[in-house]
């Protein structure tokens, strides 16, 4: 593997960090990760701060929790993939006011990696949280559509059934996700771009989508594997680096916690075994890192060589 200060290369494929927005959640760790131990906080300070927690308060528990909403660009095999695609610009999130009618300059920092909307071969949104599938779509003229034309737009199944509005499931995360539906999801099936998949779904020699469970019903990771080099992109598997020390946490916004801890074990087990580096999609700071077993559960080990934002 090699890098620079945005990108990565494992094998023949270099991967870039495209960041939308960091800061803070507004929710204390309590409050963002419901039930837990404040001991999985409090003993990990070191590993939080300054990227993990807003530095402005006194103690872990009542500092607030911060992330990164990003995208991944990979080129590979001859493709460019866009790897998530964040809160986007424009939209209405009643639910969410801190992510509505938003003016980020995304597509500026794409451009700044040599990418323009038009470039981008497939969209993947590890799941359909609004969160996750913002840039899916772009206001012209009044009207939501497609922002990367030419794109194939790779989405779960199993979320695709549970967020349908017309299938009426109930959700922890209330009616503004019928809202994102209609901006970000629904543009893109009436233009055709859409590919469903589920279970396994091979994008190319290099890189495939993995069902990965629990935060929603099809939530998936990405793994990448160029010839002797391997790193999981793993979307909301986890939130924050505390819970690699804690496996049994999971966010407020986890539709199934026991699933979403099933998958983090076999996640983390994997990465440990193998040592692979894994990124999460809300990371800030260095953006990813490897992770060793420690008992019967795991630990940090290093961060990934990226510049920290």
């Amino acid at each position: 593997m090699t890098t620079t200060s945005a990108t990565l290369t494992f094998g023949t494929v270099t991967v870039t960090r495209a960041v939308e927005s960091v800061g803070s959640v507004g929710m204390t760790p309590e409050q963002f990760f419901p039930g837990t131990d404040p001991s999985a906080w409090e003993d990990h300070e070191a590993l939080l701060r300054p990227h993990h927690l807003e530095s402005d308060g006194d103690t872990v528990l009542g500092s607030t929790a911060r992330v990164a909403f990003q995208s991944w660009v990979f080129r590979s095999a001859g493709k460019v993939i866009l790897f998530e695609t964040a809160i986007g610009d424009d939209k209405d999130r009643p639910d969410v006011p801190g992510w509505s009618h938003l003016k980020t300059g995304f597509l500026d920092r794409l451009a700044a990696v040599g990418i323009l909307p038009e470039d981008i071969d497939i969209v993947i949104n590890s799941h359909l949280h609004a969160d996750h599938i913002g840039w899916n779509t772009r206001l012209v003229d009044g009207a939501w559509v497609p922002t990367f034309p030419n794109a194939r737009y790779l989405m779960p199944q199993d979320d695709l059934d549970f967020w349908n509005p017309e299938r009426g499931s109930e959700t922890i995360m209330g009616p503004g996700a019928h809202i994102a539906w209609a901006d970000s999801i629904q543009p893109v099936l009436d233009a055709g771009q859409m590919t469903a998949w589920r279970g396994t779904y091979r994008i190319d020699e290099n890189l495939a989508l993995e069902a990965a469970p629990g935060h929603t019903p099809g939530s998936a990771i990405m793994r990448v594997k160029s010839g002797d080099a391997e790193a999981l992109f793993i979307g909301d598997t986890i939130h924050s680096p505390g819970q690699v020390h804690d496996h049994g946490i999971s966010s407020c916004f986890c539709e199934d916690p026991t699933t979403a801890e099933a998958t983090r074990i076999r996640v983390f087990g994997e990465a440990a075994d193998k040592g692979l580096l894994v990124f999460p999609s809300h990371t800030p700071g260095h953006g990813g890192f490897t992770v060793t077993r420690d008992g019967g559960g795991f630990a940090f080990a290093k961060w990934a060589p990226l510049d920290a934002i």
